[in-house]
């Protein structure tokens, strides 16, 4: 069987696997996607919890809208496309989450704004993590410090643009992810962030979620301040499949029901090797394609081997991360040294190393092999190499394919 591997913007890399050990290969799952335009005009005709956005906006002074950056999937320029016609988009000031994020490129702005971008680009902020003036607003149950850019705290009406798809800690992307990590300061995402080291953080897990829960409190501090909100669902082709638009937590309660139908994939059985893969714009770096092998876990049977392909088009990402991640040779050891003191970048690596705990991960990625093998992963340039290592292994192994490996929860039958 050929199937072909996506790699980077355009690339493919071909690979044949015998039809003896192919089990399939696996996307989100395909839904019928009415007009784009339809679907999101739908949703602000009958928002949530708001009589309208018309009225949401009336009187307003400062009015902010939150949008995602390059690293996400969100199809801003979209959802601006249809707000052009209810209000003046120049009459609002847009405010990129970042999160830790580095600032979007040339390319990126013009994915997130499309034809609004030189007319909008003087209204446009992005958040600085470190830089940014943030305002303190309390402390949530668990701690953490609730420090939130001064520009959204200032704002008398904040509009949320986001979409909604699986996070490997957050249990879903959206809503409340705006503001922590989205508009957050350092400070704050580190506090959050270092509550993903645990089984209760996990993909789709939201009851019981410390970081859910964290990031549910960092609402509750600027709770009255009127939030409206278009939280898209898209499809395996990145096609608008629905869109909750209205009161912020309801709104995204909604997408997730949706979000279900097309990010949680049924597979016959756990494979002895999986092939996840990040796909643009996810492939940026180490660091978010980390989003993969962890979802892709899940379809793996203990002892197998997992192959992410990755492009890493901007090398590793974050520096705490990858120091971790090398930390030791032995990768219960490197979980054993963050509990030696958490820094940002710390939970990806912990991740990533308790999965090489019970299996083994290579890594189809442009960056320095060197690296790959610092960090207890085997570097290959190609997946076909990487399969063929694996099948000489395990001449009987069964293969499983996810071509969208980062937004992708295999279900396997329970055992």
């Amino acid at each position: 069987m050929i199937v072909d591997i996506k790699y980077g913007k355009d690339g493919v890399q071909k690979v044949d696997i015998p039809e003896k050990n192919y089990v399939g290969t696996y996307y989100p799952t395909d839904v019928v996607c009415e007009p784009a335009e339809k679907v999101i005009n739908e949703s602000l005709d009958h928002p949530i919890g708001y009589e309208s956005l018309e009225a949401f906006l009336e009187g307003g002074e400062d009015i902010v809208f939150i949008v995602n950056d390059g690293t996400r999937p969100t199809p801003t320029a979209a959802v601006l496309d249809a707000l052009s016609s209810r209000m003046d988009l120049r009459k609002a000031r847009y405010l990129i989450a970042t999160g830790t994020h580095r600032a979007p490129t040339e390319e990126e702005y013009l994915n997130i704004f499309g034809r609004h971008l030189e007319n909008l680009r003087d209204r446009i902020v992005v958040h600085d993590s470190k830089v940014s003036e943030c305002i303190n607003l309390g402390t949530s149950k668990n701690g953490t410090p609730m420090e939130v850019n001064k520009i959204a705290v200032d704002a008398d009406r904040l509009v949320v643009i986001t979409s909604v798809e699986p996070h490997y800690f957050a249990g879903w992307t959206g809503g409340r992810k705006s503001f922590l990590p989205g508009v957050a300061s350092y400070r704050t995402v580190e506090a959050n962030h270092k509550m993903a080291v645990g089984m209760e953080a996990q993909a789709l897990a939201l009851s019981g979620n410390p970081v859910h829960e964290d990031m549910m409190d960092a609402l509750e501090v600027v709770k009255g301040k009127k939030i409206f909100s278009v939280q898209i669902v898209m499809d395996r082709h990145q096609t608008i499949y629905k869109s909750a638009a209205g009161d912020l937590n309801p709104a995204f309660a909604q997408a997730v029901k949706w979000g279900e139908e097309v990010f949680i994939v049924p597979v016959p059985e756990k494979a002895d090797v999986v092939i996840s893969v990040a796909p643009y714009p996810m492939d940026v770096d180490l660091y978010q394609s980390q989003k993969a092998l962890d979802n892709g876990k899940w379809a793996l049977k203990e002892g197998g081997t997992i192959i992410m392909v990755s492009k890493c088009r901007e090398g590793t990402g974050h520096d705490n991360f990858l120091k971790l991640l090398s930390s030791s040779k032995d990768p219960k050891e490197v979980v054993e040294n963050i509990k030696k003191g958490y820094k940002l970048g710390y939970h990806k690596a912990a991740k990533m190393a308790e999965i090489a705990t019970w299996a083994k991960i290579c890594a189809v990625t442009d960056l320095d092999p060197e690296i790959i093998r610092s960090a207890n992963m085997t570097p290959y340039s190609n997946v076909a190499d990487a399969l063929a290592d694996a099948l000489a292994a395990n001449p009987e192994a069964r293969v499983e394919v996810f071509m969208d490996g980062s937004v992708t929860i295999p279900q396997p039958p329970m055992e």
